[in-house]
């Protein structure tokens, strides 16, 4: 076994060795500073009048040349964006989610109005599940009428949201980018289960972006964006690898997402595209709203804490656009990553008396 593997410390000076030193060890440190072959597209969202739409402003979201808040190596390029849940009929919701929208409920462009103005979203998610076959099977001519009134209403960009019926989601997108091209909507999904050549082709004439979705599997991934590839161009594409709640699979998205944030990184094109998350899925655990004993805390404060520790989570896998829908929950997202991407330095000075810290 080799000796003297550790290098030697040069004690200051009136430090004895067994004693009391009287200040800290003089060593400096640097961070391994990486630079990757590849750099993650860019995806504008909205178009303004200048830009053929009618939106007040566009958001760019990824556009990353290292992994996420790796600001030693490269700062945040465009700040994650949060987009909330509007839906175009009345849904059951949670207790501590439908306190605080309960008055619009109905209502999408009032909802939407509220996400905007109160409670503070980059975006707004319209989803249109009124055209479900197994509920009202509305028209997509039906549906495209609310995203008029939402349009008015707002001026966000906004995520086109279908049922999750292939066949129907098809013919609804269809619809929506018929009637309003120009307008940047992100298409929201298009499913390696739907005619993905069809979809590409009319998303692409009318120059919205689409998401991609696709179950916990890079491999799936990988085919529908080289699919995809063959009618838009990368700037087009945003990637959701499916979200899993805290205590539900968290561990196994938060593992997905990274690789494929630094599969993307180091050159994997197929994977290299901004990432969303369905952060609302956290409201489909049982523990974010069942009524439980009271070592498990108010629901209307678990909830909101279930949604932003999942949200928390994959903000540090590299997701650019979560989809939320508790105010509380979005506010605290909103001040960590404006913490995060303020690009200030710690005062190392304030931490040096660590140990006399009492707890």
């Amino acid at each position: 076994m080799a000796a003297n593997v550790l290098p030697k410390l040069k004690l200051p000076a009136g430090a004895i060795p067994g004693g009391k030193p009287t200040s800290l060890f003089p060593i400096s440190f640097s961070p391994p500073i990486e630079k990757y072959p590849n750099q993650i597209s860019t995806v504008k969202l909205g178009a303004t009048k200048s830009e053929g739409g009618t939106r007040g402003k566009s958001l760019i979201i990824g556009g990353e040349l290292s992994p996420a808040f790796y600001t030693f190596e490269n700062q945040t390029p465009h700040k994650p964006v949060i987009t909330l849940d509007v839906f175009d009929m009345e849904v059951p919701l949670s207790k501590a989610v439908k306190m605080h929208v309960k008055d619009v409920i109905g209502d999408p462009a009032a909802w939407a109005k509220l996400a905007v103005e109160k409670f503070g979203a980059d975006m707004v998610t319209m989803h249109l599940i009124s055209v479900d076959p197994l509920l009202k099977d509305a028209s997509p001519k039906e549906a495209c009428k609310t995203i008029e009134k939402v349009l008015q209403a707002v001026d966000v960009p906004l995520v086109i949201g279908g049922c999750g019926d292939p066949v129907k989601d098809t013919a609804l997108f269809e619809e929506v980018c018929e009637q309003f091209p120009g307008e940047r909507f992100l298409i929201s999904s298009v499913t390696l289960d739907m005619d993905v050549d069809k979809c590409g082709k009319f998303i692409k004439k009318s120059g919205n972006a689409v998401l991609a979705f696709t179950p916990m599997d890079l491999n799936f991934a990988r085919e529908l964006s080289r699919r995809l590839y063959d009618n838009l161009s990368r700037e087009d594409i945003v990637m959701d690898l499916t979200t899993a709640a805290l205590g539900y699979g968290l561990d196994y998205a938060f593992t997905n997402m990274e690789r494929a944030r630094i599969g993307g990184l180091m050159g994997d094109l197929e994977l290299a595209h901004p990432m969303s998350s369905g952060t609302t899925n956290a409201w489909a655990a049982r523990e974010a709203w069942l009524k439980m004993s009271d070592e498990w805390e108010p629901r209307e404060l678990r909830g909101p804490l279930w949604e932003v520790t999942t949200a928390l989570t994959l903000l540090t896998a590299g997701v650019d656009l979560f989809m939320m829908m508790h105010p509380a929950a979005v506010k605290t997202l909103k001040d960590v990553t404006n913490y995060l991407t303020a690009n200030k330095k710690a005062d190392p000075a304030k931490f040096l008396e660590w140990v006399k810290i009492k707890a």
